[in-house]
């Protein structure tokens, strides 16, 4: 199987008034369609740089970035990116927030819109479908966002610490609720996390990047032995704590 995405050999720094910060130096990994890659690393290491060049937001200053075997820029593969913060808007109700990107690029077609209402139907969410954000919890604003992206049918969606606004219990929750969502859908799927456990529960391969100029010093395969998983049920897998301990001496002979 071809992968969906590569990066050769790729760089970045940002450059200011006070001279060149260097980001990112030598990305170099693949990812298969439908696998879920979770990037960890010290902060200030390039994480979010590295999903805004894969995005095409930024664009690396040494090697390339493909996607489908086309450079990213070039590349009619669909990207969605979900941020921090949820970003709905107070003035609009849940479903037409959910529209709103089909509304942007004008593709509210009849089998578009009947997906949306299939998605906030399983997700649950169609009680609140007129509610408007503030009367919903964070964990299921988190799955309106979800939606929004997951309705412009992206080929690769990058997810940048969605779940760090979260209280704890919540955030186990809602992982486990956008974990299943991804693997329904059958999306590829890059996020980047400061928590170890949210990583080694969610992802197929966990790449750690070095201090800055983040490299990658491993990318880990990660398998359980079970049938049905899920974030929850990971945490407690017997493997669970060695790919845990593994991560953090990797992160910390870094410190």
């Amino acid at each position: 199987m071809n992968p969906l995405l590569t990066l050769e050999h790729v760089s970045y720094a940002y450059h200011q008034a006070e001279g060149e910060t260097p980001a990112l130096s030598d990305i170099s990994f693949s990812l298969e369609p439908g696998h879920f890659l979770a990037v960890v690393g010290p902060s200030g290491c390039g994480k979010s740089t590295l999903l805004s060049l894969i995005s095409g937001l930024l664009m690396p200053e040494e090697g390339r970035i493909l996607l489908q075997g086309v450079p990213v820029r070039e590349a009619r593969a669909n990207i969605g990116y979900m941020l921090q913060r949820d970003h709905l808007f107070e003035w609009r109700t849940i479903y037409s927030n959910v529209l709103l990107g089909l509304e942007i690029r004008n593709q509210k077609t009849p089998e578009k819109l009947e997906k949306v209402d299939h998605m906030i139907s399983s997700y649950g969410l169609s009680a609140f479908r007129e509610s408007r954000p503030s009367q919903l919890s964070g964990g299921m604003r988190q799955r309106a966002a979800l939606i929004r992206t997951l309705a412009m049918e992206p080929d690769l969606l990058l997810l940048d610490e969605p779940f760090s606004a979260l209280d704890y219990q919540t955030r186990l929750s809602v992982c486990d609720d956008i974990y299943g969502i991804i693997k329904e859908q059958d999306k590829t799927a890059i996020l980047v996390t400061h928590d170890l456990s949210e990583a080694v529960s969610m992802a197929d391969q966990v790449l750690v990047l070095s201090r800055r100029p983040g490299r990658v010093k491993l990318c880990l395969p990660i398998t359980f032995s079970m049938e049905c998983r899920t974030p929850l049920a990971s945490r407690n897998a017997p493997e669970f704590k060695d790919y845990f301990n593994l991560l953090w001496k990797e992160l910390n002979d870094d410190v």
